[in-house]
């Protein structure tokens, strides 16, 4: 009896810390990694295709992960002190969720590095592919959406802002 007792403790105690590393880490480093990724396709493929300027379109997408890192760190971390919601230290969340921002906005900026416009370009598509679908993995795998479901709905969020950048860039 003690034994099933000490197995149900260590049980809800595994469970306890789980839900503190989603609410802590993942829920701010998710949010991070989507804002970033998403909400940078419109300027630096706009940018991109309005100037056809491999230089320029990386500094504009440098620009844009960092200003958004630090806005959403900021925002993270003045959002609540964690003693209500339960999620912890705010300013762990916010720097989570702005290092993950940058890394997320970042990722389809650096192919921009690449000197020859067409090369960098198609190259930095494939990698805004392949973070939508890192993230409906992640989305997947600690917040227990079907993958499927994840990945629709990323892709649609993605491709619409990639889509705005991409017109305003052609106009």
């Amino acid at each position: 009896m003690e034994e099933e007792s000490t197995q149900n403790t260590a049980s809800t105690d595994r469970d306890d810390e789980k839900r503190r590393f989603i609410l802590q880490v993942v829920q701010p480093g998710l949010a991070g990694l989507m804002d970033g990724t998403v909400s940078s396709l419109a300027p630096l493929f706009a940018a991109a295709l309005a100037t056809q300027n491999s230089r320029t379109a990386f500094l504009v997408g440098l620009a844009t992960a960092l200003g958004a890192g630090i806005s959403m760190a900021f925002s993270e971390a003045l959002s609540d002190d964690g003693k209500i919601s339960g999620r912890g230290s705010p300013w762990t969340r916010g720097l989570v969720e702005g290092v993950m921002t940058f890394l997320g906005a970042i990722g389809h900026a650096l192919p921009f590095l690449i000197p020859h416009f067409w090369t960098a370009f198609t190259v930095a598509s494939v990698v805004v592919a392949i973070e939508l679908v890192v993230i409906a993995y992640i989305r997947n795998k600690y917040m227990d959406t079907p993958f499927l479901r994840a990945a629709f709905q990323i892709i649609v969020g993605g491709t619409i802002v990639l889509a705005v950048g991409i017109l305003i860039g052609k106009s």
